[in-house]
């Protein structure tokens, strides 16, 4: 017999904190890729390259932050992980679609991001609408 207080039911944003982790750890790949590639390929790291990688950084340290604050209960940072999974999934690909702008593997990687996105704020609204148990 199992004593129900001894059950444990998975975290709501145990989803989204894995698809945060994956965006975290890919945007610090593409931050050394791109350091790798000022020296040996100057031309796949241009400062348009430089200043997408920068900002999409900076938002995953963001999103960190807010992951953090909705995993103890903050439904105002329930949201803010939406908001920001939707608008860097419109970001990436409106950018992704801008005709030579950025080289062709940091297309790949926009488009990799949106959908990344994409699939965070499905789980974001999935774990909203939950009721939250402890």
């Amino acid at each position: 017999m199992v004593n129900k207080s001894e059950v444990r039911t998975a975290h709501p944003l145990g989803a989204v904190s894995v698809l945060v982790s994956v965006y975290v750890v890919g945007m610090v790949g593409t931050v050394a890729a791109l350091a790798i590639m000022a020296s040996t390929a100057p031309g796949q790291a241009t400062d348009e390259a430089w200043g997408h990688a920068v900002i999409v950084t900076v938002l995953a340290v963001v999103l960190l932050l807010r992951l953090r604050s909705a995993r103890a209960g903050s439904a105002g940072a329930v949201r803010a992980l939406a908001i920001i999974a939707a608008v860097l999934l419109v970001v990436n690909l409106v950018e992704a679609a801008l005709p030579g702008v950025f080289p062709g593997w940091m297309r790949v990687e926009m488009v990799g991001i949106a959908i990344l996105m994409a699939a965070l704020l499905v789980l974001v609204r999935q774990s909203a609408r939950r009721p939250q148990t402890r």
